[in-house]
Parts: C-alpha cells; sequence; structure tokens
C-alpha cells in the first residue's frame, strides 16, 4: 500500500465518503454491504490496537497480516474472503489518495451520459464506420473508452464538451493508471481521434489532441505467456466431465487451447458455424473481420458433441455456450476468463513466476508449441487468424522447454475460402 496524501481526514469520515461515493456510482447493494463491513472492521481494528484515527499503509499492513492475507496465497481456492479484504483495502487507498474510485471492471451498458455527450458520440461512431471503416471490435472498444471518457467528464469535472481542458485529458488518464501499457496506448490514440472529430465539428475551438502524450509500445515487446504441458494436462485432467458445467468448460478450454481460437470467438461461436459434415469450424474472427476455417479434430468434436447432447440446455439462443442456470443467456465478453480460474485453482495449478492466466495465454501455449515444431510463421499465422507475420513472429521470443507435441496438425488448416 502506498502512503496516503490524505493526512487530515479522520478514518471514520474518510470511510464514510468512501461509501457515499460508491453508492453514486452506482455499485450494487450487495457490494456496498462488503465494503461497509471490511471498512468497519478496519476501524475497529484501529481503535482496539491503538494505531490511530487516520488511514495509512501502515494501518493497512497490519490489518491485511491479523487477517492472513499475503501475497498468491489469496488465490487459493476457500479465500474469496481474504481477496476481498485486499482489493477493499485497495479501493480505500486510492480514495485517500486521490479522492475517487474506479471501478475494476466498468459495466459500459449501465452508464447514462448526458443526452448532448450521447448525441455526439452517436454521431462519431457513425463517422468512425462511413469515413474511418473501423471494424466491429475497434468501434466497441473506442466507443467504450470514450462512454468512459464523458461520463468522466460530466459526473466529475461537470464540463460540457465545449469546455475540455487539457488537465481534464490528464486526470481522466490517470484514473486509467491501472491498466497495461498497451492499453493506455490505445486509450490516448482513441482520445486523440475523438478530440479531433470534435475539433472538425466546431464543438472545440482549439485541437486538443497534441497535447496527449505519445505513447509507443512495441508490438514484440512482452514475452507470451504459455504454460507448460504438464501444467495444462493438469487443468484439463482437474474438469469434472460428468456435470453440465464441466462438460461447457472442457468444450471451450480445447477450442483455446487445440485450436487456439481467441475468448471473443468462442464466446460467439454459433451452431451454423460447426459444419460437422466438413469436420471444420468456420467463423468470420471479431477482431479482424477475416474468415477462418479450422479441422473440427476428434478430440474437440467429441468434447462438442458430448456438450451439445448432455451439457446444453434447451434454448432458442443459437451460441454453442450458454450459462449453467437460468435464463441459460449467452457469455458477456468477461465471462470466459473465470471458467479457466475456476478449474487452474481447483487443481492447485501455480506458477514459477508472473503470468497471464486466461483463455488467451492457451492459446499463446499452442503457438509456441507449433514454433517448437519447427511449424513455419505463415502456418501458425493461419491457425491463428493474424493478418500479419509480425503478430506472430512476437512467439519466438518465448523463452520455455522444449516442448514435444503439437495440439493440432498445421496441414489440416485452410484459412478462409
Amino acid at each position: 500500500m502506498e502512503q496516503t496524501l490524505s493526512e487530515n481526514l479522520q478514518l471514520g469520515q474518510l470511510v464514510t465518503n468512501a461509501l457515499s461515493e460508491i453508492e453514486r456510482l452506482g455499485y450494487s447493494r450487495r457490494s456496498r454491504n462488503r465494503y461497509r463491513a471490511i471498512w468497519q472492521h478496519l476501524i475497529e481494528f484501529s481503535h482496539r490496537n491503538e494505531l490511530g484515527d487516520k488511514f495509512s499503509a501502515d494501518l493497512a499492513a497490519r490489518f491485511l497480516e491479523e487477517y492472513g492475507v499475503r501475497g498468491a496465497a489469496v488465490d487459493e481456492p476457500g479465500n474469496g474472503w481474504r481477496r476481498h479484504l485486499l482489493f477493499g483495502l485497495k479501493v480505500l487507498a486510492d480514495f485517500a489518495k486521490n479522492g475517487r474510485i474506479e471501478r475494476a471492471f466498468a459495466d459500459i451498458q449501465a452508464i447514462h451520459l448526458h443526452p448532448a455527450m450521447q448525441n455526439t458520440l452517436r454521431d462519431y461512431e457513425q463517422y468512425c464506420t462511413d469515413r474511418l471503416h473501423l471494424r466491429g471490435t475497434s468501434l466497441r472498444l473506442r466507443t467504450a473508452d470514450l462512454t468512459l471518457f464523458l461520463h468522466f467528464l460530466h459526473s466529475t469535472k461537470a464540463r460540457k464538451l465545449t469546455e475540455i481542458q487539457t488537465v481534464d485529458l490528464s486526470e481522466f488518464i490517470s484514473t486509467r493508471d491501472h491498466l497495461q501499457p498497451k492499453s493506455v496506448a490505445r486509450l490516448v490514440s482513441d482520445l486523440r481521434c475523438f478530440l479531433r472529430f470534435l475539433t472538425m465539428r466546431g464543438i472545440l475551438q482549439h485541437d486538443l489532441s497534441a497535447q496527449l502524450p505519445k505513447i509507443r509500445v512495441r508490438k514484440d515487446a512482452t514475452i507470451p505467456s504459455v504454460w507448460h504441458p504438464e501444467l495444462v494436462a493438469g487443468l484439463l485432467g482437474a474438469v469434472d466431465r460428468s456435470s453440465a458445467k464441466g462438460k461447457r468448460d472442457y468444450a471451450i478450454l480445447l477450442l483455446a487451447y487445440r485450436l487456439g481460437l481467441r475468448a471473443g470467438d468462442i464466446r460467439t461461436l454459433k451452431l451454423e458455424d460447426l459444419h460437422w459434415d466438413e469436420s471444420t469450424i468456420k467463423i468470420t474472427q471479431a477482431k479482424t473481420d477475416e474468415p477462418l476455417s479450422l479441422p473440427l479434430t476428434n478430440e474437440v468434436g467429441e468434447a462438442l458433441i458430448d456438450y451439445l447432447k448432455s451439457g446444453r440446455p434447451q434454448t432458442t439462443y443459437r451460441e454453442v455456450f450458454l450459462k449453467v442456470r437460468p435464463p441459460f443467456s449467452p457469455f458477456t465478453e468477461n465471462n470466459l476468463y473465470h471458467i479457466v480460474t475456476y478449474w487452474r485453482l481447483l487443481s492447485g495449478i501455480t506458477f514459477r513466476s508472473s503470468q497471464k492466466r486466461g483463455l488467451h495465454s492457451l492459446r499463446h501455449t499452442l503457438a509456441t508449441q507449433l514454433l517448437e515444431k519447427g511449424t513455419p510463421f505463415t502456418t501458425i499465422a493461419e491457425i491463428l487468424g493474424h493478418t500479419s507475420l509480425e503478430s506472430t513472429r512476437i512467439y519466438a521470443k518465448a523463452d520455455i522447454e522444449a516442448l514435444r507435441s503439437v495440439a493440432l496438425d498445421p496441414t489440416a488448416v485452410n484459412h478462409g475460402n
């Protein structure tokens, strides 16, 4: 925990203000009650141990130590309440330091913009479609970033679009400092384009886009996260394939690990994308809008059949993968990550070093296995649906032990028609 700057605010008042803020932000009653309980325990702990009436890094550390919250241990099964404690303290520390609370995962659909801002954003979306020819995925990401920015302007700064100032831009970017550099670079680029649009339309009198910092992140700046074969085997072996959830999750994991499908394409996979007579899966990739055809191998096909026959609820939805509880709806964008987390924690898998652990890391693992097997970059690019070899070459940087098997036969891949 960082040393806070709110030296004159009593702990009780700090908590009261923080609770008012999360209520203003529209947190659910359950979340509000959880934060209230954690912060009340912190106040009682401070009084009981005569640690003063101010929030500090030392107080937070002692409180977490009292409840046995230590590093990676919070990721172990049964430690969900410790994770809540850790996150609750982080939220309070950020509020004490910055005077604001940033939601870890913003529900874009739940944000209601000022009508004038909403109308301008819609005009900009149309401009991006008609003039910039942005693909659907790129447009959704840009719209999400700008929705957060416009909400920040109105709710925090009480600004109209005509009143945007340079300081507003820097303060908004600072609220996204929890993001990876690549995401921050995309955010800044999105803001720059939007500011130019506002200037072009006469909404802004001066182009503020030049005031934004230039952030360049090389595509090969990071080494892809991959799993050791034994860990993947342990993950797949932990899945309870006798349950509906297990049948579904096992098929999802295989699609990522054996075929290299992106999480977004798995989430939106339709029944009509499964061409059983040709033993192929044919989709249009959400990220690139390009067609991709992959072999429906026996292993993947059997897992899908098992789920479709004995695990998938009977509904009118065309998405292959559905939630296991009523109303059995398709997944939203953030749900698939938790599938890997659930079975990983259940299996007791730990990593030697920090790395990404979601479905995308299983895709990285497939690419690295293919590379270790001597598969040409062009073939790997076709399997992964890359439109540029530059995206594929980053796998040459992966420094892992030699892998002895390849997940699928690269000669069976057909990229489009």
